[in-house]
């Protein structure tokens, strides 16, 4: 009996959704380029599973039922196109196959356009759990032609995690939209972290907090409506694992050096191309490039000198501030994601419903979070809204809290403590809610040394003033 439903690469992820298939009523053939691997596979995690395993691409296509239905779990680039070449040969009329790796939007546009032409399908699908979220339900960003997702359907409804208003997956979109919403979940997440990073060195740093106390704050930070998450959740459990042999918290024997995949660095990118402004993410961004430079970084410390002041104030007080720094800078952070998103759904035609794409964040996903039921909310009473910053409720909150929001960071210059991430969303907000920014100068010094012209407020037209005549008569 043919096996409805094929994957390609057997990683974690790869593993784990395949299991998660199976699990769901799927019959399932995986294949891996490394035989051992799929052994391994077949021995440790699949006895009496209805998976059948395979050993080569032929053995595998000849093992799916028509039209196949083949997830792609490799790395991204060369590998998946690698996989591709190699898969068309064997396959048929109206067979499929998805890419549920982090893809390139781009590529993801290139590949639907290739293959659908020739009769194939082709769907580029963001999965978004980790390993946990592949087994037991993650969040799925599938793109592509509605045909095609239609034909999934049946079994991404079943393997996505399940919230009160349904599962955690949806059609996203023609092309590439699928990865490019993956891509800017990531940059959104990115973001996350690095918030919730500073806020930590804040708390370590400036208030002195010992890893009890951290737990107990993030603990209790996520009992509430605003940062109830994912993120928040496994920060407070992150402070409870002690090193064995040191006696010391985990967290404070790891190398300051965060890595990246890439999926930031295209947020920004996409960003810069489209005229987005999204400054909480490339903070975060760049936070990581200089954590990178450790050595560097350390040579620095014995030359260079910061402040020497000490915070000397109500120590439960500050915690709530930073509480409600961390909360507004989130909500910009996520306005800037959703802004980003809407931008491409038009420069694309991808007709995207950010709200809905908030619905199927709410489980599954890394950036899930109790706070995305306010951003569904948001778009739902009002599906043109411009910006996040003018839903009402979010408007109230950093309204009501922008006072602490500003003291935080206030404070943590004071002291020397960097808040890239805050103080870029506190930017972000200034910059938008301002009705008149010094770009007018700007503008000036452009048509001064360029001639590039500039409007007028007072009059309708495009202008051009001689400087240095008009200065030399000051």
């Amino acid at each position: 009996m043919a096996q409805s439903f094929g994957v390609i690469g057997l990683a974690v992820m790869g593993e784990n959704l395949a299991l998660n298939v199976e699990r769901n009523g799927f019959p399932v053939a995986v294949y891996n380029r490394s035989p051992e691997k799929t052994q391994a596979f077949m021995q440790e995690r699949a006895p009496g599973k209805n998976v059948q395993a395979t050993y080569s691409l032929e053995e595998f296509v000849g093992a799916l039922e028509r039209p196949r239905r083949i997830l792609v779990m490799v790395k991204a680039g060369k590998p998946v196109d690698a996989v591709i070449a190699q898969l068309r040969p064997l396959l048929q009329e109206d067979d499929m196959i998805i890419d549920g790796g982090n893809s390139l939007y781009e590529d993801t546009e290139r590949r639907v356009s290739e293959l659908e032409s020739t009769g194939l399908s082709y769907i580029g699908m963001g999965v978004s759990g980790g390993e946990e979220g592949a087994l037991n339900g993650p969040s799925l960003m599938p793109g592509g032609t509605k045909a095609a997702y239609d034909s999934i359907e049946p079994i991404v409804t079943k393997i996505a995690a399940q919230v009160d208003d349904g599962p955690c997956v949806t059609y996203i979109g023609p092309g590439g939209s699928g990865h490019y919403v993956k891509m800017v979940h990531n940059g959104i997440e990115y973001g996350d972290m690095q918030l919730i990073a500073e806020a930590y060195d804040l708390l370590k740093n400036v208030l002195g907090l010992n890893h009890t106390q951290l737990h107990e704050v993030f603990a209790e930070w996520n009992t509430t409506d605003e940062l109830d998450s994912y993120l928040i959740e496994i920060t407070a459990d992150i402070f409870t694992k002690i090193d064995e042999e040191t006696s010391k918290p985990i967290v404070e024997l790891i190398v300051d050096a965060a890595g990246q995949k890439g999926t930031g660095r295209w947020t920004v990118m996409s960003a810069l191309e489209m005229g987005v402004s999204i400054p909480t993410i490339i903070a975060a961004v760049n936070s990581r490039i200089m954590s990178s430079i450790k050595e560097e970084r350390v040579a620095a410390s014995k030359q260079l000198t910061g402040p020497s002041a000490r915070f000397d104030g109500d120590t439960q007080a500050f915690v709530n501030k930073i509480r409600d720094a961390l909360y507004c800078s989130k909500i910009c952070s996520y306005a800037q994601g959703m802004a980003l998103i809407g931008a491409a759904s038009k420069s694309f035609n991808y007709d995207l419903d950010l709200g809905e794409i908030a619905r199927i964040w709410k489980g599954g996903c890394i950036i899930r979070a109790r706070f995305l039921n306010k951003i569904k909310h948001a778009y739902d009473e009002n599906g043109s809204l411009a910006n996040l910053l003018l839903a009402p409720e979010f408007k109230q909150t950093i309204l009501d809290r922008q006072e602490s929001w500003r003291e935080v960071i206030a404070m943590a210059a004071k002291l020397g403590i960097p808040v890239p991430a805050f103080s870029a969303s506190l930017d972000y907000f200034d910059s938008y809610r301002r009705d008149r920014l010094p770009q007018n100068l700007t503008q000036a010094q452009r048509d001064y040394f360029g001639a590039h012209t500039y409007e007028r407020v007072d009059k309708a037209g495009t202008f051009h003033t001689e400087w240095m005549k008009e200065a030399a008569k000051v």
